[in-house]
């Protein structure tokens, strides 16, 4: 395929997904995201792989592919308006103030898509302020748990569901304006994502986009290559003797990252969801093994993950993890 093409169309959705990124940033209430820029914007195929992400908070990126797969596994119907909302740790979350948003990207009437944003809101609940309680021991006590849920079903607002939402936050207000201003975003993205639908052709993009991916595999593929074959193993620790073990495996071009051995969940907030965990290997090995890689689902197809359920890498319900994206993936990078 034309590699002229290929960089115009990579870099027009890079662009797409800064734009929606810029218009949450803009119409946003809360200073947590107009001011500290706590949000994120990503494109993902109709499959549901990334293929193109704004360069934002890397902990919401590499886990935001989690929360569209699990939108995608719980709806079958999408149309066009309709947006869904979620913020589950065990669905593909993060902690529970960052909410995701998925909507479908429709062109002459086929799937073109999906866009996504993902923003920390200032307060969901729970038995503090913030919703990020150091002395939570249960994630019910972190705040509201939200589902793959539709928020929009073919742009009609479900104000039951709103209502709902906005009951059990303590500043309702900045709350809604923060939610509008994440569908305003991800209505930003299904437009420019028409728009560039009808300039290449929608088969075309999609073309673009496979090879796109694969081109990032390779590249990915290559850089694992010359870094020797065998194992390495760290530990780490963080307080009240909690263990992050990982035994690092290069076989050709592939990486093997194994957390077994790592502490089994523990009764406070330094747990992390697989996302999370996801999130910061990503990170670490986009930053150490290629720097300029773009960062799309291609990149991640030779790297292959084991973290037991049940441990602080990979807690389950009841795990806190209000802390999880904001220590212990610090500890994994």
């Amino acid at each position: 395929m034309d590699p002229i093409t290929l960089a115009v169309v990579g870099n027009a959705l890079s662009g797409i997904a800064e734009e929606m990124s810029a218009a949450l940033i803009r119409t946003a209430y809360s200073p947590n995201i107009k001011e500290r820029r706590d949000c994120s914007s990503a494109l993902f195929s109709p499959e549901g792989d990334l293929m193109a992400q704004a360069e934002n908070i890397p902990v919401h990126l590499g886990a935001m592919p989690f929360s569209v797969r699990a939108a995608l596994e719980a709806f079958s119907d999408w149309a066009p308006g309709d947006v869904a909302i979620l913020n589950d740790p065990f669905r593909g979350g993060a902690h529970l103030p960052d909410i995701t948003f998925v909507a479908p990207a429709f062109y002459e009437g086929k799937l073109i898509g999906f866009v996504a944003t993902r923003a920390h809101h200032a307060d969901v609940g729970g038995m503090t302020p913030g919703s990020l309680p150091a002395q939570a021991k249960e994630i019910y006590q972190e705040g509201l748990r939200i589902p793959p849920v539709k928020l929009w079903r073919k742009g009609a607002l479900d104000r039951d569901l709103l209502a709902l939402i906005l009951a059990n936050v303590r500043t309702p207000w900045e709350r809604e304006g923060d939610l509008r201003a994440q569908r305003a975003a991800v209505e930003t993205g299904i437009r420019r994502l028409s728009e560039l639908a009808e300039r290449v052709g929608a088969e075309k993009l999609s073309a673009i986009a496979r090879e796109l991916l694969a081109q990032a595999e390779r590249r990915m593929r290559a850089a694992i290559r010359a870094v020797p074959d065998g194992a390495y193993e760290f530990e780490d620790y963080l307080d009240e003797g909690v263990t992050v073990r990982l035994c690092l495996i290069v076989r050709g071009d592939e990486i093997l990252l194994d957390f077994s051995g790592s502490s089994p969940q523990v009764e406070s907030p330094v747990n992390a969801p697989l996302a999370v965990t996801a999130s910061a290997v990503f990170f670490a090995l986009k930053a150490a093994l290629d720097p300029e890689l773009p960062p799309n689902a291609g990149a991640w197809r030779p790297i292959r993950i084991v973290a037991p359920e049940g441990t602080v890498v990979n807690a389950v319900p009841p795990a806190p993890v209000g802390g999880g994206n904001l220590e212990l993936s610090q500890r994994i990078v």
